[in-house]
């Protein structure tokens, strides 16, 4: 007996009109993406790539979600809560020992952006001069926790400088009263201690003095990047595209970011952005590829992590992020450092 014979006429009639219905293309997956802070001009590539329906053309709803740290980025992203996110590598590093599986898909800040600004009038002029000085630092920073790596770089004794707990808005009034001597700062906010301090700034990049590991990374939930293999190449495929665009032609994408973030100040996000291309050239990104990781590089960061961060239960660094989707026909441009 044919089987279709079992089938009630009207179900058979249902299923006829189904079959012979036109067959529709399933929609743009959703995905959503936490930042590590605020939307700033180191974001403008995600919000240009998805007003120019990049993310969509690819077959992805992208939501941009504000974020509030690394930490919770890493977290977030870990537990499978936002698919994609944006984090500090070290916090990221730290986040898998702790059971967040996380891995990176493509670096931004290839250059470690933590500095030390201080007073010229002071006379400071050196990481040495810090000694027996007072640094302002927010509670809990990682620069608090990775100094000691830059101290034994530099022959110093870690203990040798005192911490003055300062919210990050209250560093540069705090060092312009004399309150403490120098301040830890993000290298992207250099244009603003510039103005404010003028030819009186001092300042130092970690990065130049010993201490160098992986910073700002996009990353994804490793059980969707298992799960959703093809996404996660698309994703990243756009977004690599945004950055190298962003990164030669700026004036586009920081217009899209403050169309879609009230309150902020193209000339401001611009000069921002052009910081955060120093942050992200380096021989290995202008050479490989914009966002490429270095084996070697992110064992380093993994070690220096392991030593002055902790890391509970060890991994293999290699378990941490992928180069698989990454193009190397985009790489990042030789950009001048002003630091």
């Amino acid at each position: 007996m044919n089987p279709r014979s079992l089938i009630p006429l009207a179900l058979a009639g249902a299923l006829l009109a189904l079959n012979l219905a036109p067959v529709t293309a399933a929609g743009p997956e959703k995905v959503s993406m936490i930042l590590n802070w605020v939307a700033g001009g180191d974001h403008a590539p995600y919000y240009y790539a998805q007003k120019m329906g990049w993310y969509k053309d690819a077959g992805i709803d992208l939501t941009l979600e504000q974020g509030k740290g690394s930490a919770l980025a890493a977290q977030k992203v870990g537990a499978g809560v936002d698919q994609f996110g944006l984090s500090d590598m070290g916090t990221v590093l730290q986040a898998r020992g702790k059971g967040a599986d996380d891995v990176a898909i493509l670096n931004v800040y290839a250059n470690f952006p933590e500095g030390f600004y201080w007073l010229k009038s002071s006379g400071i002029k050196s990481l040495k001069d810090l000694v027996g000085k007072k640094i302002g630092n927010p509670p809990g920073d990682a620069g608090r926790v990775i100094w000691p790596a830059l101290a034994k770089a530099n022959h110093i004794d870690p203990n040798s400088i005192t911490w003055v707990n300062i919210e990050p808005a209250a560093k540069l009034t705090a060092l312009k009263t004399g309150a403490v001597d120098a301040v830890t700062e993000f290298f992207n906010l250099h244009h603003v201690y510039a103005k404010e301090l003028g030819t009186n700034m001092g300042y130092l990049a970690w990065k130049d003095d010993g201490v160098n590991p992986y910073g700002n990374s996009v990353i994804v939930n490793g059980d969707y990047l298992r799960a959703h293999r093809d996404t996660v190449a698309a994703f990243t495929k756009v977004t690599q595209r945004a950055f190298g665009f962003c990164s030669r032609t700026p004036d586009p994408c920081i217009a899209a970011l403050v169309e879609a973030n009230s309150g902020l100040s193209a000339p401001n996000e611009l000069q921002n952005w052009h910081e955060v291309a120093e942050l992200m050239s380096d021989p290995v990104s202008q050479t490989v590829a914009l966002g490429w990781m270095d084996p070697k590089r992110m064992a380093a960061s993994y070690q220096l992590v392991k030593d002055y961060m902790g890391i509970d239960t060890p991994f293999a660094p290699t378990a941490a992020y992928t180069n698989d989707f990454l193009s190397k026909t985009i790489k990042a441009p030789v950009v001048k450092d002003e630091q």
